[in-house]
């Protein structure tokens, strides 16, 4: 074979697969499209059966029962997670993670599928999340023949607090993976559409429980008494001067105090100052750096305003039972392979870029471990009444979009282990 010809061939060889590919992923999203009644009967199955954080019995059956129903395999992890698994067997590994717990709110969407276990809702969409992965896993199925490599299929508890993404580090379910992709619906963003940044996309986040303590008794002789509550409302005031006076303008912080139980609460007498009041908190940061100085100035902050109101204040940042949740960071390079893909599959007018947000996410422990990246899946629509917002008893699903989501996270698996198959296939080698 002379050499003109040689590189003639290799050419399309190079060309074929990349045809083929572009080929596959429409049909990725067209599959998924004709699945859309299976993905919202699917959906709205799992939004039924909300379960919260690693108690989560009747959502892990659901999901072993559609993989073994799709003669997939698959092995418990971090409890009532399930890892599934598509392809070779062998490397390259890829994952897709989807998280799988609940809130702990009453519903109040008003849907005829709406949440049958009563304090319990799936108000994140970690429900939606599911099941566009069980529809990749539909769609990677059909193709695990040509799969040069593995999918590894995460569904993960305890995204609501419990660091189950940490927990599934640490019993290497990503061990040996070279990428992993995962994405969270939000209501913001045009239904349909991608959205994500290279580098910082997700805050870092750590709650505290504080209780100040002081000497209560009648409210009419205020001189007698050491009150909690107004050596409280100092903190809380004194506190956001930690993000407005000592974080710079160019950085984020927010320090939030949505619980203040004085005393016996509602039940408190009016004309009784009480002994305690209970706080709890959130710090939210963009570093590990800017968050190791906010707890630092925190406990100080609260130890002297309390000293200066004659009250003691005792600060527990409660980690064991809500671990701290680190900045979600996307890989640069993986972020760009991610973009390219979804603008291949949707559209450029579908893939945008999102400043980022100051909410926290587990994944970000995913991140920490393997090159990654987090994306973000518009569903406001406001026609069908996809507005309100995540952690909210309305909060509704364009249900529009899994075929969307599924489409994407198939395609992402797929052409990551194509191009790291190419990658390690050894050259071709001339004829002399």
């Amino acid at each position: 074979m002379s050499t003109s010809t040689a590189c003639v061939f290799v050419l399309l060889l190079c060309i074929l697969p990349m045809h083929l590919t572009a080929a596959s992923e429409f049909s990725f999203l067209e599959q998924a499209r004709e699945d859309i009644n299976w993905l919202v009967s699917t959906r709205r199955a799992l939004h039924r059966i909300p379960e919260l954080l690693y108690d989560l019995p009747l959502t892990s059956a659901a999901v072993r029962g559609y993989l073994d129903e799709l003669g997939i395999p698959h092995t418990p992890a971090a409890g009532s997670g399930v890892v599934g698994m598509i392809g070779t067997g062998g490397p390259p590994f890829v994952a897709l993670r989807a998280d799988m717990d609940a809130l702990p709110i009453i519903e109040a969407s008003g849907v005829d599928f709406a949440s049958e276990h009563p304090g319990a809702m799936h108000a994140c969409g970690h429900d939606a999340h599911m099941t566009m992965l069980l529809g990749a896993a539909r769609l990677l199925k059909a193709v695990e023949h040509r799969l040069p490599g593995t999918v590894r299929l995460v569904f993960q508890p305890a995204e609501e607090g419990g660091a189950g993404g940490e927990r599934m580090v640490q019993e290497g379910v990503f061990q040996d993976v070279g990428a992993a992709f995962g994405f969270h619906v939000w209501p913001s963003l045009p239904s349909g559409g991608v959205y994500s940044r290279p580098g910082f996309f997700m805050a870092g986040a750590i709650r505290f429980e504080l209780v100040v303590r002081g000497r209560g008794g009648h409210a009419a002789i205020p001189e007698l008494l050491a009150d909690p509550v107004v050596a409280s409302a100092a903190i809380i005031t004194a506190l956001q001067t930690l993000v407005s006076r000592e974080t710079s303008p160019f950085d984020s912080a927010v320090l939030s105090i949505p619980k203040l139980v004085a005393g016996r609460g509602r039940a408190q007498a009016h004309n009784v100052v009480p002994n305690s009041v209970f706080l709890g908190g959130v710090v939210r940061a963009t570093s590990d750096a800017a968050m190791q100085r906010l707890r630092a100035r925190v406990a100080e902050v609260v130890a002297a305003v309390a000293a200066a109101h004659g009250c003691v204040a005792e600060l527990d940042w409660a980690e064991d039972a809500t671990p701290y949740y680190p900045p979600t960071i996307n890989d640069p390079a993986l972020h760009a392979f991610a973009d390219g893909v979804a603008t291949g599959l949707l559209g450029a007018g579908a893939v945008g870029e999102y400043e980022g947000t100051m909410a926290a996410e587990d994944f970000s422990f995913i991140a920490r471990a393997v090159p990654a990246t987090f994306m973000f899946l518009g569903i406001r629509n406001e026609t069908l009444g996809s507005v309100h917002g995540l952690h909210t008893d309305q909060f509704m699903m364009d249900e529009s979009v899994l075929p969307v989501g599924a489409a994407l996270h198939a395609s992402l698996a797929r052409k990551w282990l194509e191009r790291e198959a190419a990658a390690t296939a050894p050259p071709v080698q001339d004829e002399l």
